[in-house]
């Protein structure tokens, strides 16, 4: 997988180069699921939207993966022994973009899926074999300690919602919009944001 040009990114071209990249990758294996990396995030973000879910879910949930495109160390495989760090990848490039709460869903949605699986057991029974391998390499299930910092966060309601979402966005030949269609809601988000700052 190439790495994308990220020197030159701005307000006004941060959605078409996520766009780029969503065209350029979007067809690469997702983690031996049956689905490709741009399917899965797709996924994701029709759940939120057809949930009738907040903006700011429904892009974190297209977005949370963004870092298997834009990792200089490449996206995840079943044969891996070490952690990508795909999410910490991510949010880095979109933290100068968007607001906090989608930034954070994107760095904490694998901290969601350790802490589910210390807080509930029924969702460690459901993941998917990739998911509990990649979960192997993260760290595992959280310990006490560190479910009590993960429940203070800030925007962990949200965080953990859209970690419930990506797990549910796995679904061979399911039907979703493309990302033009969620464009112009992240355009929004991403004017907001710089109105801000």
């Amino acid at each position: 997988m190439t790495t994308p040009d990220q020197s030159n990114l701005s307000a006004h071209n941060i959605v078409a180069f996520i766009g780029d990249v969503f065209d350029r990758c979007g067809d690469d294996e997702y983690l031996g699921e049956p689905v490709t990396v741009a399917e899965h995030m797709l996924q994701s973000a029709t759940l939120a939207q057809n949930g009738n879910m907040s903006t700011e879910i429904i892009v974190g949930a297209l977005l949370h993966d963004i870092g298997h495109f834009t990792s200089e160390f490449g996206t995840f495989s079943m044969d891996d022994t070490l952690d990508r760090y795909h999410e910490e990848a991510g949010a880095q490039v979109l933290a100068e973009f968007f607001p906090p709460v989608v930034v954070d869903c994107v760095r904490y949605h694998v901290a969601a899926k350790r802490y589910l699986c210390a807080t509930r057991p029924e969702y460690l029974e459901q993941l998917s074999e990739a998911s509990l391998h990649s979960l192997k390499l993260q760290g595992g299930p959280m310990s006490e300690d560190e479910v009590t910092e993960f429940s203070g966060k800030l925007n962990v309601e949200v965080i953990v919602q859209v970690r419930l979402l990506d797990d549910r966005a796995k679904v061979a030949g399911a039907t979703t919009p493309p990302y033009s269609h969620f464009a112009p809601l992240i355009q929004e988000m991403v004017d907001q944001q710089a109105s801000c700052t």
